[in-house]
């Protein structure tokens, strides 16, 4: 290899790892909460599912989402990231329409979801952390 070969060579970006620094914190968020909710919501629709169908199924959706999410975080990479990214929208979305909907018709929800109440069950973090990781996930497009 020549000398001007070697400038010429664009030096390659290291791919972005979204599980590293506060990624890591966001990481571990996300699978305490996919095992919290996909725990609860089998037990409750193992134990009570007529009690209240709607609410043991949106937490076992939340279950999925938040596993997705985690997945998608420790896996990294461009592809992942922007699944990621589309998932804390749909789990914002999620929270809030819930979270609105248990406050004006409490009587639909018999029992509390993960998203009840905007998540005040778990110190609404439901609410804080599809925030936190749509910042995070917008930061490392930027990296």
């Amino acid at each position: 290899m020549t000398d001007t070969e070697r400038t010429t060579e664009v030096p390659r970006k290291q791919p972005f790892e979204l599980g590293t620094g506060p990624g890591r914190v966001l990481v571990w968020f996300y699978g305490v909460f996919t095992v919290a909710a996909a725990s609860r919501s089998v037990v409750q629709m193992i134990l009570d599912f007529d009690r209240a169908p709607l609410a043991y199924v949106l937490s076992a959706v939340a279950a999925v989402v938040y596993g997705f999410i985690t997945y998608s975080l420790v896996r990294g990479g461009e592809k992942a990231r922007r699944a990621a990214l589309v998932c804390c929208a749909a789990e914002l979305v999620g929270v809030l329409v819930v979270g609105t909907w248990t406050m004006v018709e409490p009587s639909a929800f018999p029992d509390a979801t993960v998203w009840s109440d905007f998540g005040t069950g778990y110190l609404l973090i439901p609410v804080i952390l599809p925030v936190t990781g749509m910042i995070w996930l917008r930061r490392a497009k930027r990296a």
